[in-house]
């Protein structure tokens, strides 16, 4: 590197190009690779589109799972509301207490 005394150096330059973006003709490349017919797509590309396919076909086998996760809430829901009953509206809770001497 070299020492300059009074100047200062000007900042690098680059070149930037712009190139022609087609929408729509990307769009069909995509819709190509994903049907598995012949594209210009990249390698990388074509992985990444074989990638997101496959999850959302797990996307989809997900919603059979929805029924299990409302089972499990319902489940829940009754446990929780029948603690609450078994508190609030037995003996229950009285006949603990008493059982460890706590109250009167």
């Amino acid at each position: 590197m070299r020492f300059i005394m009074f100047r200062t150096p000007q900042p690098k330059q680059f070149s930037y190009k712009p190139r022609y973006y087609d929408e729509e003709k990307e769009r069909m490349e995509r819709r190509k690779a994903e049907m598995g017919y012949e594209s210009k797509l990249s390698h990388g590309e074509g992985l990444r589109i074989q990638m997101s396919k496959r999850w959302r076909k797990g996307e989809t086998e997900k919603g059979a799972s929805s029924l299990s996760r409302i089972i499990y809430y319902l489940f829940y829901a009754v446990v929780i509301l029948g603690g609450i009953y078994v508190i609030f509206f037995t003996g229950f809770v009285d006949k603990l207490v008493a059982l460890f001497g706590v109250g009167n």
